[in-house]
């Protein structure tokens, strides 16, 4: 191989291995993302939380941070029912909601606005719309912090993506119930109280900008490049340095060829 040949192969090798490892880095991410949400207090609840959902491809690890809760029931930890629910308005109901006149908005008149359960946030075992009320299988007490990375159904995804999908935490001490509602049976399992499945915290799950590059960076006077401009911009340098290397190469051969 003569010298101009040589010149062209290292530089023209390095293009091909720049160009090969950019596009997975352009790529990555296409599938992964994160949502919060701030749980506020209902039906007089006190319950209060944040909640993290971050989502890579069908699976997702799911945190929530809850205080306020009801505390004990029948002698034991209160369990608290928790849910992502989907496909409806992407809301958390107020008290017009409240279409019985009990002074409460329970489960299902909920459901307009946060929509039917995607994924029950249970601590083990299955994560579906069946096991919605395995009471044994959700955090209890009146504060707690949950962590599961689970796999979610493609309608739980797609509402996590669209901004449509709400996290409801259940469980209201009955003591801060209107008595008309606190005498009541579940609207979701007449064998439990009302006070069992009433929701009592609620909030949409939102895009996050935590743990992701801000929206922009500090205004220098200089437009920043965006990650395919920046890509453009290695690979163009590449080939500057290439059109260098060549050109080196043809003055080198061209002094040798008149000495």
């Amino acid at each position: 191989m003569n010298t101009k040949m040589r010149l062209l192969a290292v530089p023209a090798l390095a293009l091909g291995t720049l160009a090969l490892t950019s596009t997975p880095a352009l790529a990555h991410g296409e599938d992964s993302w994160s949502n919060q949400a701030t749980l506020g207090t209902m039906n007089n609840s006190g319950t209060t939380g944040q909640a993290m959902v971050d989502v890579h491809g069908m699976e997702a690890t799911v945190t929530l941070n809850v205080a306020g809760a009801a505390e004990t029931f029948m002698d034991g930890p209160f369990p608290h029912a928790q849910h992502i629910h989907i496909a409806a308005q992407g809301t958390c109901p107020g008290p017009e909601a409240d279409t019985d006149g009990d002074g409460v908005v329970n489960t299902t008149e909920g459901h307009p606005f946060y929509g039917h359960i995607g994924t029950s946030l249970t601590t083990t075992g299955d994560t579906s719309a069946d096991s919605a009320l395995a009471v044994e299988r959700f955090p209890g007490g009146s504060s707690y912090t949950y962590e599961r990375t689970l796999e979610l159904t493609p309608e739980t995804a797609a509402s996590l993506k669209d901004g449509s999908a709400v996290v409801v935490v259940h469980g209201v001490d009955p003591t801060r119930m209107p008595a008309a509602a606190s005498a009541k049976m579940s609207d979701l399992d007449p064998s439990l109280p009302a006070a069992a499945t009433l929701p009592a915290a609620c909030g949409t799950l939102v895009a996050s900008q935590m743990g992701a590059m801000p929206d922009g960076a500090a205004d220098t006077g200089v437009e920043a490049a965006t990650a395919a401009d920046s890509a453009g911009m290695t690979i163009a340098a590449a080939g500057v340095g290439l059109a260098a290397l060549v050109l080196g190469g043809t003055a080198v051969a061209g002094r040798r060829a008149r000495s």
